[in-house]
């Protein structure tokens, strides 16, 4: 997310803008589990009924809690969200994982942890495969995979150079906002080079364009940033390669600034304050659906598109319903991206 911070010009004192991250769990709370019904609630599937309950039950205490502690209500159901929802999401595709790769062992051990929290008879009928296919394996004499293991590990650790740089050097940067001041206090952010249409246009900072990217108000702001990061740009680095990714995470960004600054010209937005790598984030969002739309023939490519389009949609609702973002930020930097996405082509696979 793109924080949207209003400096003052005058003598008066600038206050810091502290992210509610009650609204921002409140919201994560909600909206994914309206979209996991909505997944999954088609009469007698009964695979999906696990997930069904689940979601129902982190609307249910999210609902609770709003009405008799308002104040509480987005913590309590992102702890709930993520107990019952996120952690067996996760769980239950690092252990298809593991079963690809031959470690049933490991496999049937997260298996067994997962019922905890996702006690469905689906996850119970693996559990004992994978405990078959361990003593088939063990009475076959076959080795164990902890070598094949190390080997995916290490792979997974080459698998997008870029995004692991730019989650470290957007960490380092961070480090350095709080060694100079308060991370959320726009002066410091001034000072070290925040997005500012007056400074841009009018004092010609042309690099605070470039700044901005690296620049975060709070460690939650990061934090957000930094995920979204991680969950979207390996797929796309793998795609299209290293460093048409690089360059297609800076010129959305680039131009994320620039449109902020286009439109704070034209009088449709307001002069604010700019921090934040979403909007080179929102670019990568925008590269996935032209770069799917132009291959959109390839396997699975729909169904990634619809992914996509989902992911926008919750993204606008966010910014419309959270004053402290910027949705022309976002949206420039998504647009960016699109056009991007609409001229790559896929990484040429090695011979």
């Amino acid at each position: 997310m793109e924080t949207n911070v209003q400096r003052r010009t005058s003598n008066a004192e600038s206050r810091p803008i502290i992210m509610n991250l009650n609204h921002i769990f409140l919201f994560l709370a909600i909206v994914s589990s309206l979209l996991v019904l909505a997944r999954v609630w088609r009469p007698g599937a009964v695979a999906a009924a696990t997930w069904r309950i689940a979601a129902l039950i982190v609307l249910a205490i999210t609902g609770v809690t709003w009405i008799f502690w308002r104040g509480t209500a987005g913590y309590a159901g992102g702890c709930v969200w993520f107990l019952l929802l996120f952690l067996p999401a996760v769980g239950l595709r690092k252990m298809t994982e593991l079963a690809t790769q031959g470690n049933y062992e490991s496999a049937r051990k997260l298996g067994v942890a997962l019922q905890i929290l996702h006690p469905s008879p689906e996850l119970r009928d693996q559990i004992r495969l994978f405990r078959r296919l361990e003593s088939q394996a063990k009475y076959r004499g076959v080795v164990g995979p902890a070598a094949v293991d190390h080997e995916a590990t290490r792979s997974q650790l080459r698998y997008a150079p870029a995004v692991l740089v730019l989650i470290l050097l957007n960490a380092a940067i961070f480090l350095f906002e709080i060694s100079v001041g308060d991370s959320n206090d726009p002066e410091v952010l001034h000072r070290i080079g925040a997005l500012e249409p007056y400074a841009v246009v009018v004092q010609g900072e042309y690099w605070r364009l470039f700044t901005a990217l690296f620049l975060h108000g709070g460690l939650a702001h990061l934090g957000f940033n930094l995920f979204a990061l991680y969950v979207l740009g390996p797929p796309l680095e793998r795609s299209i390669g290293t460093m048409r990714f690089v360059v297609c995470y800076l010129i959305s960004g680039l131009a994320s600034g620039a449109g902020v600054i286009g439109l704070t010209l034209i009088g449709l937005v307001r002069p604010a304050q700019l921090v934040g790598a979403s909007g080179c984030i929102m670019g990568i969002v925008g590269a996935w659906a032209g770069f799917l739309m132009r291959h959109r023939h390839a396997a699975h490519a729909r169904q990634r598109l619809a992914n996509v389009v989902i992911i926008v949609a919750i993204q606008i609702g966010f910014d419309l319903s959270t004053p402290q973002v910027s949705m022309s930020a976002h949206l420039c930097g998504l647009v960016a991206g699109f056009l991007l996405g609409l001229v790559l082509t896929p990484q040429p696979k090695p011979a």
